[in-house]
């Protein structure tokens, strides 16, 4: 039985990039290694704070911040092993 596609699957848009978590910092914080090839301190803002359960490998979208944007950013998405596999198929990782 073949694998099904995903309907949707949440896009960057704008300044928006895709990243790997590569270390847990602690306090909400992680170290994201970003495909614009900046690697970030990324935090999850508190909306989404108690949702989110991240580990290291994980595939996120990030938004950077408008100060400090090489350096910093949000979590605003975080990919599931389905649509982590789709976006590698179609190469935006």
């Amino acid at each position: 039985m073949p694998e099904e596609e995903p309907i949707r699957v949440r896009l960057p848009e704008g300044k928006q990039v895709l990243g790997i978590v590569e270390e847990l910092l602690g306090a909400s914080r992680f170290r994201v290694s970003c495909k614009d090839g900046h690697t970030r301190i990324c935090r999850i803002p508190g909306k989404f704070r108690k949702r989110a359960n991240i580990s290291v490998g994980d595939i996120v979208l990030v938004e950077p911040w408008d100060v400090e944007s090489e350096e910093k950013g949000d979590i605003l998405w975080i990919y599931t092993k389905t649509h982590a596999n789709w976006l590698r198929q179609k190469g935006y990782i």
